[in-house]
């Protein structure tokens, strides 16, 4: 948490002190609150307190916000504010400590593909729903929002969908190859129950919409570990 408030503020005051046209600043979804109306839309933003897991991180990144208002308003430093979705696609993370959902389940069924396993353990109770952004789209987003956006209003960037967890594993196991079970570990948690976005407001401020079909980008991914982790 420390290093993100640090970061952001430090970065911003920097690009300020420097001349920089437009500051890009990327939050996150984990600073909704826990239980906000599905699909989150950018006015709900303040209206509770974030998944407790999440919460450290949500708030730091939240006060990237009011830094971005606080500048404008102050300096006129034209700073504004995305919100991505979780991400995933080529090149990710895919360190079974440290990764998240998809990159994790890619790697656990081709690898008990590999040896043969019929069980994979996860955690949870696979009920709780989750939406991804390809990071090509989010890339192109981005360059969007820097070219035609110029406001500190909180934006989403999504795909605008959800699935649950537990339909997510059940696809990338067709998709991998792997017939056997899933075992869920209810003991785990889940997280923040559900998380879907309104992406009006990308749409309407500079024409964002996410264009790779999700199966398409977990076939993608999935090919890209398959070829790096066969060399």
């Amino acid at each position: 948490m420390r290093e993100e408030i640090l970061g952001s503020a430090t970065k911003k005051e920097e690009a300020r002190q420097r001349g920089i046209e437009k500051f890009v600043a990327l939050g996150t979804i984990c600073s909704y609150p826990k239980h906000t109306p599905v699909p989150f839309r950018e006015d709900d933003l303040w209206n509770g307190y974030p998944e407790e897991t999440n919460a450290p991180y949500g708030l730091a990144k939240k006060m990237m916000l009011v830094q971005s208002r606080a500048y404008r308003e102050q300096y006129g430093f034209n700073s504004i504010f995305l919100l991505p979705v979780n991400l995933y696609g080529p090149r990710d993370n895919f360190d079974l400590k440290t990764s998240h959902v998809i990159p994790a389940l890619i790697r656990k069924c081709i690898e008990a593909v590999d040896r043969g396993e019929s069980q994979i353990v996860l955690w949870g109770t696979g009920k709780a729903t989750r939406e991804f952004l390809h990071a090509d789209d989010c890339a192109r987003a981005i360059l969007l929002a820097a070219e035609h956006y110029n406001s500190s209003e909180p934006v989403n960037i999504g795909a605008g969908f959800e699935i649950s967890i537990r339909e997510l594993a059940h696809l990338i196991a067709e998709l991998t190859g792997f017939r056997g079970e899933f075992v869920w570990d209810a003991s785990k948690p889940d997280g923040q129950p559900r998380r879907c976005l309104d992406v009006t407001r990308a749409r309407d401020a500079f024409r964002f919409v996410a264009g790779i079909p999700f199966e398409d980008g977990l076939r993608q991914t999935i090919e890209w570990y398959r070829t790096v982790n066969e060399r």
